[in-house]
């Protein structure tokens, strides 16, 4: 290839598409329930550049920037966030109640409130 360049669209491109290969790479094959969390990041961190791309591309062609597109990026990595610290949430609650339940894999049981969960001792205020 004599004489190939490329401009920084195409690089941005293709590096949102090396995210997006390596994410899914990562949520196929990796069993760990964190890694999965991390790998599905990647895949949206790689849509999200790819979007921005075809975005600017557009820009770039004379017409003029849209907003819009930039808008959906940044309200998807918001939402993205916030969907990443209820899925780490959920699988440290899942880790620490199989972890209790001496069983891993299953959850244990939550005693109700009042009461320790322990047999004979009964509620705290009798």
């Amino acid at each position: 290839m004599t004489g190939a360049t490329f401009d920084t669209a195409t690089l941005y491109g293709l590096c949102g598409a090396a995210l997006v290969g390596i994410g899914l790479f990562g949520l196929v094959l990796d069993p760990k329930p964190i890694r999965k969390i991390l790998a599905f990041n990647l895949v949206g961190a790689g849509v999200f550049l790819v979007f921005g791309v075809i975005a600017r591309r557009g820009a770039a062609a004379g017409f003029g920037g849209d907003p819009v597109p930039q808008a959906l990026v940044i309200t998807g990595i918001v939402v993205a966030f916030s969907a990443t610290a209820l899925a780490v949430t959920l699988v440290q609650r899942l880790s620490s109640a199989a972890t209790d339940a001496g069983q891993p894999g299953q959850a244990a049981s939550v005693p109700p409130k009042g009461e320790t969960g322990t047999p004979g001792q009964g509620d705290a205020a009798s």
